[in-house]
């Protein structure tokens, strides 16, 4: 197919309820690299190349939970481990999903403190 189309995602975006303690969550426990922040209430990080947006809505039309957030990392367990020493409370630790031909396939959820679903997810060879 020619022509236009779509290409890598540039921009995802969560909703905040409390601006100030997402922004510390974000930038200071998951230790996103801090982009910037815009009015009234936007801020916003480098997710490897990848913008992520927290905001506070001010049209219920964006009011609603979002996709979960899958962050790749290279050692599961590690990163368990760095998150838990800072707070972070996972549902269940790091658990085999999926055992395919070539690697496999592990995560770990918990939420941030706005209620959003986020995910660690590591695929070792084997």
């Amino acid at each position: 197919m020619g022509g236009p189309g779509l290409s890598r995602i540039g921009q995802i975006s969560l909703n905040a309820r409390d601006f100030d303690r997402a922004v510390t969550f974000y930038r200071d426990v998951l230790g996103l690299p801090f982009l910037f922040t815009a009015p009234p209430h936007l801020a916003f990080f480098d997710c490897d190349g990848v913008r992520l947006l927290l905001d506070m809505p001010e049209d219920k039309e964006f009011d609603h939970p979002g996709s979960i957030l899958y962050f790749t990392v290279d050692d599961i367990n590690a990163m368990h481990q760095t998150l838990v020493s800072r707070g972070v409370t996972f549902r269940k630790g790091p658990h085999l999903i999926a055992k395919l031909a070539d690697r496999e396939v592990w995560m770990a959820f918990f939420n941030d403190t706005e209620g959003n679903t986020l995910a660690l997810m590591a695929e070792p060879r084997i």
